[in-house]
């Protein structure tokens, strides 16, 4: 891949951006939560939104500080997630489909960079109909670092050859936010998890409601605007 001045990447976070999977993601907290009897507290979920499993439970619900423990339970949250995706289905948000095929189509680099284990990404494309859609995957196993650290979108970045200050980063949360423009990239915040008004708040280049209000030469305007 090229990392020629006027190449841009593009790089997309997977829940609310690629797929709303916040209702399943919910359901799954709480069935593991009654399978092994431990409680949560009323707004746990948007606390938690875009974080990883081995924050989530030691600091955020506060379930165990054993390492062993913490990615059992992970685990196993993952293995409801990925059987509710099984029963109910899932579609790909509006637009995001046309954009990525847009960027097949012009040659544009493009990557997954999100805190989503691979598993649940590739039971998602196969749910979706997306199967073999994004190709390059930077996932959570992938990573050391959560978000807000910038390291899933920095690994992100050199999987297409591009350099961190020439890809726009497609993001819902704002913890996301806070690693895109960590590692130096554009953000294009979308409001699928957070209301607009709080988005406009960040240093997010653009928010949208969806896919539907991009184009890839919009996007080459906004990026030179902030080079």
């Amino acid at each position: 891949m090229s990392d020629s001045s006027d190449e841009i990447g593009f790089i997309f976070d997977w829940d609310g951006v690629v797929v709303d999977s916040s209702a399943q993601h919910e359901e799954s907290w709480e069935r593991l939560a009654a399978e092994e009897r431990l409680p949560l507290f009323e707004g746990h979920f948007k606390i938690g939104f875009g974080k990883r499993n081995q924050l989530i439970i030691p600091e955020i619900l506060n379930w165990s500080q054993d390492p062993e423990e913490i990615e059992r339970l992970g685990n196993e949250k993952e293995v409801h997630y990925r059987a509710i995706i099984g029963e109910t289905g899932i579609a790909p948000l509006p637009g995001v489909r046309a954009f990525v095929e847009s960027l097949v189509a012009g040659g544009s680099p493009f990557a997954v960079g999100s805190s989503t284990p691979r598993e649940n990404i590739e039971a998602v494309m196969a749910g979706a109909g997306m199967t073999g859609l994004f190709s390059k995957i930077v996932a959570a196993a992938d990573v050391s670092k959560g978000k807000p650290d910038p390291e899933v979108f920095l690994k992100a970045a050199a999987a297409i050859g591009v350099p961190s200050r020439r890809c726009v980063v497609f993001e819902d949360s704002m913890s996301g936010i806070e690693a895109g423009l960590a590692g130096g990239m554009t953000v294009v915040a979308l409001t699928t998890t957070n209301a607009r008004a709080a988005l406009e708040k960040t240093s997010a280049a653009l928010v949208v409601d969806s896919f539907e209000e991009v184009t890839i030469d919009g996007l080459r305007r906004v990026i030179e605007d902030f080079v």
